[in-house]
């Protein structure tokens, strides 16, 4: 009897609402939507390059809805290593072709490199050779002599090669940025210290080890005379490659008895508080610095390692920072070749050079060469002939950006010198790094790895953005 009187009662509320709603009477007013506000700031490069590194304008608020889409949780209680940048190696061919640019062109570039406006991409590191490197015209030294003559009191040392392009262009940058963070790396000793007389391979004759470590002391010294610093540097670019134009070989052993005995000495006497960073080379050899760290005497004098990633695995990386923990990590080199494509390298180097080196120890995260020509020049005989410029410069008044321009800009226009990484988990697809930065903002850098678009949420403090990834794109995220 209850269960039917209540169907009675239903119908004839029924009937009276229909009758209100036919009367003409208003309805029920409808409640404002709840406002969005955006939380979360997305710049976004899409692997078809329709879109490249562009602010997104779709709201990101943090909420609480649940749904089923995996999380990148970020904890910023968790603090591993202090970046101190993110750049490119400026060897002298960048330097020659950027000075061909305008004055007005190329103040519109290096604006926009390194400075801090909306445009700017805000580098802040840089790679220099001692000497030449093989994105140089030709090979030279600092103190090049005549063949059987040498010059063991170095009264011949001179920074006259680099005096045209690269150091006045330098010291333009340091104007713009006089914080940027610059280390050093020879590509050879001059050819009369070497036992085979050649730019190319050989090896540091053991009788110039102590007037080798006078030719750092001295090319730290003339640069600072120029205003310019030094942070670091390694005792040898790749040493176990011979075959480039210029290279020379240099063991590990080699390189343990050169610091211990007569590099890291020099620079105490002289008081030279510029880093020395070891190895500088591929992947695929660990056993090599931690050789080198593994001599007492020598560790005393070295601030880190360096890697490049043209063999080997970027894991390699917290192989050596496990062993020595109380020593920094650094990746100094990886370039984007001539027949790469947009889309294939923009994965790859975001997976490795920017999250893999990073989340491997690393506090720098350096490509290749800066700027070069249409045809990759220039380069010295047997140089590298398809190493491709993050910039190419076309003529006085046009350069393009290229691949190694928008692999960099994900990281360095976004987390500043002094920055934090932070803890982020690998969600799949979706590699990924987080950072702290001085003013206490979280960026996280993410790389779809996969095949298809994939819906995230980025957890922070208990909440979170949803957002998604086109397969191949890379999304900068950033918030307060």
């Amino acid at each position: 009897m209850k269960i039917y009187k209540a169907l009675i009662s239903l119908i004839i509320l029924a009937a009276f609402l229909v009758k209100c709603g036919k009367s003409g009477d208003s309805p029920a007013p409808t409640p404002d939507p709840i406002p969005v506000t955006n939380d979360m700031d997305l710049w976004l490069t899409k692997a078809d390059q329709t879109v490249k590194l562009e602010k997104q304008t779709a709201v990101l608020g943090f909420g609480t809805t649940y749904n089923m889409y995996p999380n990148i949780e970020i904890d910023d209680n968790q603090i591993f290593q202090t970046i101190d940048g993110f750049g490119y190696t400026f060897t002298g061919g960048s330097a020659e072709v950027i000075n061909l640019l305008s004055s007005a062109k190329k103040q519109e570039l290096l604006q926009e490199l390194f400075g801090t406006g909306n445009n700017a991409i805000s580098i802040s590191y840089l790679r220099i050779s001692i000497g030449a490197s093989d994105l140089d015209s030709a090979p030279f030294s600092y103190d090049d002599m005549p063949a059987g003559q040498t010059d063991v009191n170095l009264t011949n040392f001179s920074l006259a090669p680099n005096m045209t392009s690269l150091i006045p262009l330098l010291k333009e940058i340091l104007v713009i940025n006089p914080a940027i963070k610059i280390i050093a790396t020879p590509w050879s000793a001059p050819v009369w210290m070497k036992d085979n007389n050649n730019f190319m391979g050989g090896n540091l004759l053991p009788q110039y080890y102590g007037v080798y470590a006078q030719y750092f002391v001295k090319y730290i010294q003339k640069m600072k005379a120029e205003g310019i610093t030094i942070n670091a540097i390694t005792p040898q670019n790749e040493p176990l490659h011979p075959g480039n134009n210029p290279s020379m070989l240099m063991s590990a052993l080699q390189q343990a008895e050169f610091i211990k005995n007569n590099l890291g000495p020099a620079f105490q006497s002289a008081n030279i508080t510029t880093k020395i960073v070891i190895y500088d080379h591929n992947c695929d050899k660990p056993e090599y610095p931690i050789a080198v760290l593994n001599d007492a005497g020598a560790k005393t004098f070295i601030d880190g390692s360096a890697f490049h990633l043209y063999a080997g695995d970027i894991s390699a990386l917290s192989v050596v920072h496990n062993s020595f923990p109380d020593k920094n990590i650094y990746f100094t080199e990886q370039y984007t070749g001539a027949t790469g494509s947009f889309d294939g390298d923009l994965k790859w180097h975001l997976k490795n050079v920017i999250i893999g080196s990073v989340r491997n120890w690393s506090k720098v995260a350096l490509e290749w060469n800066l700027a070069n020509n249409a045809a990759f020049e220039p380069h010295t005989p047997g140089g590298c002939s398809t190493c491709k410029g993050a910039i190419t410069i076309n003529s006085s008044d046009n350069f393009t950006r290229n691949v190694g321009y928008y692999i960099i800009a994900h990281a360095s226009k976004f987390v500043p010198t002094g920055s934090v990484r932070i803890s982020s988990n690998l969600s799949g697809n979706l590699n990924n790094v987080a950072f702290k930065t001085p003013a206490g903002k979280k960026v996280l850098i993410v790389e779809n790895d996969g095949t298809a678009t994939e819906l995230f949420n980025i957890k922070y403090n208990g909440r979170w953005v949803t957002t998604s990834l086109e397969s191949g794109s890379v999304g900068t995220y950033s918030w307060q």
